[in-house]
């Protein structure tokens, strides 16, 4: 149920389902009234692809700084790559095996997949369209200029040369296809090129097909230097790759070619019965997701139709799959020169974030936590503190306990460098890591392994299961005013990642507390967790998915009986998406109780507002801009009078 990560109240703790159930487990609904159902939603797909075209207008915007509009363009790629990956795939396997989603056909699954489909070429040719009517033209006058093939002068297309001489050429290994040089493995979303030669080979046959694939390693955006240039003059890769094809291939001419990008099914499978060590197999499936099944084929927009048709079946996918790309097909490495680019008045200006005023006069973040509760606003407020909670308990001789959750931290971590300090130093260290934090598995791995060989207990969550809260506790030795010794525990809960680098970037709540009942909840999680036991009672969390669902519900409830009782009910609610069709359905007659619900849902939304009768008083908006509005959630009157 998504709405264990949607809709959550800042003391946030649960365990949440996987992000894609097996095929026929989560339904995908297609647009408008569902069979079945008196109450209608949008298809989720759609609501996806709708958010991707709202990040796209960003990049659109005259307003929007010049470089951050092209990174606003490559986090469309981003997202639409992972779109492909994840939702996607799991369509295509659902029309595969034919188990449409339950209240659903099978004709109306393949009419959804048409629909999504078209909607996103759509997109697609929107973005591109963008990129080169607006975003590149803009950029060229501001001074920073992407130089193709025919703009080169011939001092650009010597050095150019002598670059791909010297860097490129010696990675690249060109494949001939014949019955000894089948079609090579393409990577998910690797850049390939695909070229139709003439004549016959080296020993006589009329082999006229070759594969060449461009090394991942190397940068796909190069800045030229001031000797052949102006400051901020950059080519792509495969630019660089295309003028020089025709060097690969000795005695034969080059007639046509393409790039192209095939992205692949990237979800991991498991069989809860068979898997005895998740880590275990987390290693052995990991290397095959660069290898799943093809979901998308991308060719440049001049690609022959010969040349697409033979990637067509080579990737066993039909002509819906296949998209035309007025540009690099891999935009998302865009980014970098985003990075490179040196005027920083066409990027968004530099953010000095705040501090609490009494973390200011008091450095030590736990002696401020005895006197205080610390609410932390991210990336407004810098997460410093929270890191400051973790190394003060690495530190503190009286700190003998650290427990802590892990989805998303990152390579490189000071967080998690400090919890491997603190097992070195015999702390006893509880670390409760999220290895199916998707894409992110590896990096997990990884931690888990240094942490164990640290000394600190690691544990993986529920099997089957995402563990996705973000708890830290402290047990500290204290002694209290009659000297006698006790515990004291000190907790952080949040609604993002302890992953320094995105508190800057992504909107969220932090708590730093010491109230007795929150951190008792605190602890009973991690030995729910832990142990696997029956959680006890929680006084202040909700705890998914054994009450979250149920409170919520009964909150909405609530307060649409004070709205029919005629007392003041309002619900205001922010999340990252709202899928969750029991929550819709308690909204629904909520709105039609006359009560006024604003819900601010950054991506995915099935409910549909504005029904007469039905939703007239749901208001929905998504917000967008500089920072990532994420999963906060503010309730309103939802515990009663």
């Amino acid at each position: 149920m998504n709405v264990d990560r949607s809709l959550t109240v800042v003391a946030r703790a649960h365990t949440e389902p996987a992000e894609r159930a097996p095929p026929g487990a989560t339904p995908s609904i297609p647009e408008g009234p569902t069979k079945g159902r008196d109450a209608p939603l949008i298809n989720r797909e759609l609501s996806l692809l709708a958010f991707h075209r709202r990040v796209l207008a960003m990049a659109e915007d005259p307003a929007v700084p010049l470089l951050e509009r092209l990174r606003f363009l490559c986090i469309v790629s981003s997202n639409l790559d992972e779109f492909f990956e994840i939702r996607v795939a799991g369509l295509r396997e659902q029309l595969r095996v034919k188990v449409p989603p339950p209240g659903s056909s099978l004709h109306d699954l393949r009419a959804a997949f048409s629909r999504i489909c078209e909607e996103a070429h759509t997109l697609v040719n929107d973005k591109y369209r963008t990129l080169n009517e607006q975003v590149l033209p803009a950029l060229a006058a501001a001074g920073i200029r992407l130089l193709r093939r025919a703009d080169r002068n011939a001092q650009q297309r010597a050095w150019v040369n002598e670059y791909f001489q010297r860097e490129v050429k010696p990675l690249l290994t060109p494949i001939g296809l014949d019955p000894a040089h089948p079609f090579p493995q393409v990577v998910n979303k690797s850049l390939n090129f695909i070229v139709e030669l003439s004549g016959r080979d080296a020993f006589g046959r009329e082999t006229s097909i070759a594969i060449v694939k461009a090394p991942r390693m190397l940068p796909r955006v190069i800045e030229l230097p001031r000797e052949v240039a102006p400051d901020n003059t950059f080519v792509l890769l495969s630019s660089v790759i295309h003028a020089h094809l025709g060097e690969l291939f000795a005695g034969r001419d080059v007639i046509s070619y393409s790039q192209f990008r095939v992205t692949r099914d990237a979800d991991l499978w498991f069989d809860e019965e068979e898997v005895k060590n998740l880590r275990q197999a987390l290693q052995g499936e990991l290397p095959q997701r660069q290898f799943g099944l093809a979901v998308r084929l991308e060719v440049a927009s001049n690609c022959p139709a010969h040349l697409a048709q033979m990637l067509l079946h080579q990737f066993e996918l039909q002509e819906a799959d296949l998209y035309r790309c007025d540009g690099p097909v891999n935009l998302a490495r865009m980014s970098a020169l985003v990075d490179e680019a040196d005027l920083d008045e066409h990027k968004y200006p530099v953010f000095v974030q705040g501090s609490p005023a009494r973390l200011k006069e008091q450095p030590d973040v736990l002696a401020v936590m005895r006197q205080r509760d610390i609410l932390l606003h991210h990336p407004y407020q810098t997460f410093d503190p929270v890191v400051d909670f973790i190394r003060k308990a690495v530190d503190d001789p009286d700190v003998l306990a650290i427990k802590q959750t892990v989805y998303r931290t990152g390579v490189n971590s000071v967080l998690m460098e400090a919890l491997v300090e603190a097992a070195r130093r015999g702390k006893e260290v509880t670390v409760v890591v999220e290895l199916l934090a998707r894409f992110d598995e590896e990096a997990n791995i990884n931690w888990a392994e240094r942490l164990e060989q640290a000394g600190a207990q690691v544990v993986y969550g529920v099997f089957g299961l995402k563990t996705h809260a973000k708890l830290a506790l402290l047990i500290r030795r204290e002694r209290d005013a009659a000297g006698k010794t006790l515990l004291q525990s000190y907790a952080h809960l949040g609604t993002g990642n302890y992953h320094p680098r995105t508190t800057r970037m992504y909107t969220d709540f932090g708590l730093l507390t010491t109230h007795p009942e929150i951190c008792s909840d605190v602890s009973e999680v991690f030995l729910h967790i832990t142990s696997l036991a029956k959680a006890n009672r929680l006084k202040r969390l909700w705890l998914a998915p054994f009450t979250m669902h149920r409170h919520l519900l009964d909150a909405i409830r609530r307060e649409t009986r004070h709205a029919k009782e005629g007392k003041r009910a309002h619900i205001i609610a922010k999340m990252n998406a709202l899928v969750e069709e029991a929550v819709i359905d308690a909204l629904y007659p909520a709105s039609s109780a006359g009560m006024k619900i604003d819900l601010i849902v950054r991506g995915a939304c099935a409910l549909r507002p504005g029904v007469a009768g039905l939703s007239d008083n749901i208001r929905v908006r998504s917000i967008l801009g500089r920072f990532l509005e994420r999963r906060l959630s503010r309730k309103r009157r939802l515990d009663g009078p």
